[in-house]
């Protein structure tokens, strides 16, 4: 009775490791069980992993840089056909004349006169047009107001000299907070209410601007 009483039990304690082992080995994951770790993310299982710092906060007065890079493309075709023909034909039977301190009825010795004549006109006009147009740069930009939702309203101004040359570039706008990327730039293309306004002076603007005959001729066209 003996023997068979510790076969038992040797049998009972086999079957109870057993066990233990296969609920031990349910998972083959080096990061545990799926219900005790933590979600799997690069800060958590990264050894070389360095959290970015978060850009500061913007404030009135700070400065951001704006990328202007803005590209403009119009392609434009017209034709216009126009045709007109008028006709007049009179012929003139009476006509007045002075007499005797009154008006009579002037005689016709020559017979009536009469006029007649044809207009004809025939126009046709054609236009192609095509442009493109860039503009690149990149300007500071002060923070000069905040929006009540959180929005910045920028504002910048540069003017560069070079000798005769001189370049100025205006710009405003406004911006959401989280089209600043980190490193404190933003597209023009992510600024609402944009308005850019950039002139030239000097002799290269010289060189290829109308002069005033020219600009009254195009904006005119007596021709």
């Amino acid at each position: 009775m003996k023997i068979i009483r510790r076969a038992a039990f040797a049998t009972v304690t086999g079957l109870a490791l057993t066990r233990g082992v296969d609920a031990n080995a349910q998972s083959s994951s080096l990061y545990g069980s799926p219900g005790a770790r933590r979600p799997l993310t690069l800060e958590n299982t990264s050894w070389l992993y360095i959290k970015p710092e978060e850009p500061p906060e913007i404030q009135i007065n700070d400065v951001i840089t704006v990328i202007i890079d803005e590209k403009q493309q119009l392609i434009s075709q017209a034709m216009l056909m126009r045709r007109q023909q008028t006709s007049f034909d009179a012929d003139l039977q009476k006509w007045l004349q002075f007499k005797n301190f009154g008006l009579g009825h002037a005689p016709m010795t020559g017979g009536s006169p009469e006029i007649e004549a044809m207009y004809n006109l025939q126009n046709m006009v054609q236009s192609n047009l095509r442009a493109s147009d860039g503009l690149q740069f990149r300007i500071g930009a002060t923070v000069v107001d905040l929006r009540p939702n959180g929005n910045l309203v920028v504002e910048a101004h540069k003017r560069v000299q070079d000798n005769n040359e001189i370049w100025k570039a205006s710009l405003s706008g406004v911006v959401r907070r989280q089209d600043v990327l980190p490193n404190n730039t933003v597209l023009s293309e992510d600024v609402a209410e944009l308005s850019v306004y950039k002139t030239e002076e000097g002799h290269v603007r010289d060189g290829w601007r109308r002069g005033w005959l020219w600009l009254f001729l195009d904006r005119h066209k007596p021709f």
